[in-house]
């Protein structure tokens, strides 16, 4: 499967997340984050960097829900709860925002 973002060809695997993850830019993201109908916001590229840098510079590290609530609820300076990053990424926090983030389908069980 590709994506076509400014008219550039981006391959993707069949469940939607880029082939490689050095394809991701911000134009892609709100690609894909259109497909997903989400409308992207200060909080949502929080998310997305967070697991980014995660993932880039913690040896391919992708959180889960109860690590991504504590990290993003310090970075936002107020306690969150799961429900505040299922209401901005419906579809599971950490593998909604990781596809829109361009990062690889994460293999491991649970979200919690």
């Amino acid at each position: 499967m590709t994506l076509v973002v400014n008219g550039k060809e981006v391959a993707t695997t069949p469940s939607g997340f880029l082939e490689n993850i050095n394809d991701w830019n911000e134009d892609i993201a709100k690609v894909i984050a259109e497909q997903e109908k989400i409308e992207l916001t200060e909080k949502h590229w929080d998310v997305i960097h967070y697991l980014r840098d995660e993932f880039i510079n913690n040896a391919g590290n992708q959180p889960n829900t109860r690590t991504m609530v504590k990290a993003l609820g310090d970075k936002w300076g107020e306690k969150i709860k799961p429900k505040d990053l299922y209401d901005l990424f419906p579809g599971d926090p950490s593998k909604q925002a990781g596809r829109i983030g361009g990062l690889p389908e994460s293999r491991r069980k649970g979200g919690y």
